[in-house]
């Protein structure tokens, strides 16, 4: 299972890649790995307000439809539109091309709430997430 160092997780499988004031957030790996095959993004819509916790995308598979949470609170500041066209990117390169929206952070405290890449191993080995 691919858990980059780098970024950060929450326990409902987004990762969070944190640059200055902004994250951008896709579905890690395992969460891909769950769903299968990935055939529809329902992508979020750009200067939509978030707070945590809060729905802002669908992934669907041949498993599953599945909502993304906000990892963190604030604002969607761009999108990824190739997702609309390409869906299985989030199978090929969930953390590269992946990625589903970029979210300028309203309170850079929410982020403290995130897991780190061992911490998101043990939840999703241990836990059975």
């Amino acid at each position: 299972m691919n858990i980059p160092a780098e970024l950060k997780y929450s326990r409902d499988h987004e990762w969070v890649k944190i640059e200055g004031n902004q994250a951008t957030v896709g579905i890690t790996d395992y969460a891909q790995s769950q769903l299968g095959d990935v055939v529809f993004v329902e992508v979020p819509i750009a200067d939509t307000s978030l707070v945590v916790g809060a729905g802002f995308c669908v992934v669907e598979s041949v498993k599953a439809v599945s909502d993304i949470y906000a990892p963190v609170g604030g604002e969607i500041v761009k999108i990824n539109d190739a997702l609309t066209d390409t869906p299985e990117i989030i199978n090929e390169d969930p953390y590269g091309e992946g990625w589903i929206a970029v979210i300028k952070i309203a309170d850079q405290a929410e982020l403290d709430n995130l897991l780190s890449s061992e911490e998101y191993e043990k939840f999703i080995t241990e836990e059975g997430n």
